[in-house]
């Protein structure tokens, strides 16, 4: 007979070592466990690199009923989630080990996101996983695990802020571009009773405004909009500064069907105002969205030419970003679902301050209004180098001559052959130098505009009516690279920093005879810019080159130092040459001009083998403004560069 007892004896002693396993399992509430091969973050490391590859058919993964999901579906699932972001997928790292629960652990990951612009979006996620017999850790896959609050069908999307762009200033510290009015001129379909007739007489009003004001308006599509349109909507057909629209108004209000609507748009003052120095914004251009995708989006805003492209990422600043939710609609566009899961705000861009000034850009912009050839005008504030005014004639199209042209001066050279040979004592204003109508060197004849002689006069009155044959004749004197010399000394041909391209001028040297002579009266292969020559003129008034200055701030890195003092005999001697061409020379059309007394020197400058073919040019100053005028093939200089001086002048306010 077998007895029981001992048995049940061995159960009881078991139990207690039973009961003390399930407490000690209990009281262990989350343990952290070991990184062990066959742990969790076996699987939480095999799921974060098929993240990044797209292939997750490595790791199990289940729903958090427990069903199990295919790898392709979850795959397919975090690219849709990932919307906008998913060809960028993130950095994904393990935050230390898994936290274990029964049969669940827990392991914190670390997301970062490289948005444009190398903006950083970097949060963590909790990564739960469950054990399941022979399948090992499988992670519980849910759409909260790319980001907590996106839910399925939710698709992440970038959305740009370009936040406000900074202004360009002037030499007073306000913004040359800012807020003005204008007009939209529209049209509504349903009042419109004759479109030929009204697209008539629009074309005819709106070809009236100065191009200077507005640019041309293409009405070739009118028809079409119209068409298309409802008979109650407003189809804009130009918008219009509004000293533009004050211009044709009476043409064009009482016009069956056009409606009018003022606002404001940042401008500069004038539509040409200093537009090649200032340069344009415009929305990104395909250029510049396969130059820089990773700067520009479209729609954004872009500097182009002059200033707003050479300081485009200053003026811009970094755009903002904002990573929303969106879901697809009823029609199966997505449409954003109020969710906003991610805000880098923008920074705005810095000004930039400039040595501009207002009234001298209007007077020099409006002095080369009516000139239909290509020119330029350049002034320079005296006492400190400042450029008051740079325009470009309305042919220019966006070019700044100003600036960059490389052409010969012409007799606008004489400023520079007479301060050399002063400085040489190789003449005195006073002292007689023949003027004939001809003269030759090594068989090249030279001549004087229009065949003109005056015989024996003094020097300075060679200089005031502008005589060819006696620079030539006294060109030896200032030696092979005389002229070169003294160009240098007023900052001519000099490494200058004054933020945007300048072309500083190359004077002739150690040339042969006929070249030394042709150099003499600023031609042969002396070629500069109308900042250039303003800046020497301003450095004659001064009595030192120092140079001229554009950008203030940021200020430029490397400007070229002051040149020396000039010969004070030397350069007082020009100085009342330059006043006597204004009193009873070449350029005596500028005698009566109000303010202060006028000093100058004409220039007509030859530019191919034609002697018909010729630039004008005038430098000068008058007060504590030095200008130089030039107008591209302008023959002779009294007729075109002269009265364009004049016209601005007479604009300076007093």
């Amino acid at each position: 007979m077998h007895l029981s007892y001992p048995t049940r004896h061995r159960r009881n002693r078991r139990r207690p070592s039973l009961a003390l396993l399930a407490a000690t399992t209990l009281a262990a509430g989350a343990l952290t466990a070991c990184s062990g091969g066959d742990g969790p973050e076996r699987s939480v490391d095999a799921f974060l690199a098929g993240w990044r590859s797209g292939d997750l058919q490595a790791v199990g993964f289940v729903d958090p009923a427990g069903a199990k999901v295919p790898a392709a579906d979850v795959s397919r699932e975090i690219k849709q989630l990932s919307g906008e972001l998913a060809a960028t997928p993130p950095a994904l790292t393990r935050q230390g080990d898994a936290k274990i629960t029964a049969n669940v652990a827990t392991a914190t990951v670390r997301i970062e996101w490289t948005l444009p612009g190398q903006t950083r979006w970097a949060y963590d996620r909790q990564v739960r996983l469950s054990r399941g017999g022979d399948d090992g850790w499988r992670v519980i896959w849910e759409p909260q695990v790319v980001q907590e609050q996106l839910g399925r069908g939710d698709r992440l999307a970038l959305r740009r802020d370009a936040g406000p762009r900074a202004a360009v200033l002037d030499g007073a510290g306000k913004p040359i571009v800012a807020p003005r009015p204008v007009v939209r001129v529209g049209l509504q379909p349903g009042e419109v009773t004759d479109l030929p007739g009204l697209t008539r007489k629009l074309d005819a009003a709106f070809r009236a405004v100065r191009p200077a004001i507005t640019p041309p308006v293409d009405l070739s599509g009118l028809p079409k909009r119209l068409a298309e349109a409802d008979p109650g909507a407003f189809v804009e057909v130009v918008t219009l500064r509004e000293e533009a629209y004050r211009q044709i108004k009476p043409r064009i209000y009482d016009l069956p069907g056009t409606k009018f609507r003022g606002d404001k748009l940042d401008l500069a003052p004038t539509r040409e105002f200093a537009r090649a120095v200032l340069g344009s914004v415009d929305q990104a251009q395909a250029d510049d969205l396969a130059k820089h995708p990773d700067r520009y989006a479209a729609g954004d805003l872009v500097g182009h030419g002059g200033l707003q492209g050479r300081y485009d990422e200053r003026l811009r600043g970094t755009p903002g970003l904002k990573v929303i939710a969106e879901r697809p609609g009823p029609d199966g566009t997505l449409v954003p679902t109020g969710t906003e899961v991610f805000r880098h705000e923008p920074q705005p861009g810095q000004p930039l301050r400039t040595t501009l000034d207002v009234a001298t850009q209007n007077a020099a912009d409006a002095a080369l209004r009516g000139e239909k050839r290509r020119s330029a005008l350049v002034a320079v504030r005296i006492s400190d180098g400042a450029v008051l005014a740079a325009a470009n004639g309305p042919g220019a199209a966006g070019e700044n001559l100003a600036f960059t042209a490389q052409v010969p001066p012409g007799s606008t050279f004489k400023m520079v052959s007479a301060l050399g040979l002063l400085d040489r004592g190789a003449v005195t204003p006073d002292a007689t130098v023949p003027c004939p109508k001809t003269f030759t060197v090594d068989g090249r004849s030279f001549k004087n505009s229009d065949n003109f002689e005056l015989g024996a006069v003094p020097f300075r009155t060679d200089f005031a009516r502008s005589c060819n044959t006696a620079f030539t004749a006294l060109a030896p004197k200032l030696g092979p690279d005389g002229l070169a010399v003294t160009g240098r000394s007023l900052g001519l041909e000099g490494q200058w920093d004054l933020g945007l391209d300048a072309f500083t001028g190359k004077v002739s040297a150690n040339g042969g005879a006929t070249e030394q002579a042709a150099a003499a009266i600023g031609q042969g292969t002396t070629v500069v810019s109308p900042l250039a020559m303003a800046s020497a003129t301003a450095a004659v008034a001064r009595g030192r080159f120092e140079q001229p200055k554009l950008v203030l701030d940021p200020a430029p890195a490397q400007p070229a130092a002051p040149g020396p003092q000039l010969r004070p005999e030397s350069v007082e001697a020009v100085r009342a040459m330059m006043r006597e061409v204004v009193t009873a020379g070449s350029g005596s059309a500028l005698k009566d001009v109000p303010g202060a007394p006028v000093h100058g020197k004409t220039g007509t400058a030859e530019y191919d083998n034609n002697p018909a073919h010729t630039h004008a040019w005038f430098v000068g100053w008058q007060g504590d403004v030095a200008f130089a005028v030039f107008v591209e093939q302008g023959g002779a200089s009294t007729a075109t560069a002269v009265p364009a001086v004049e016209r601005f002048l007479r604009a300076l306010p007093r």
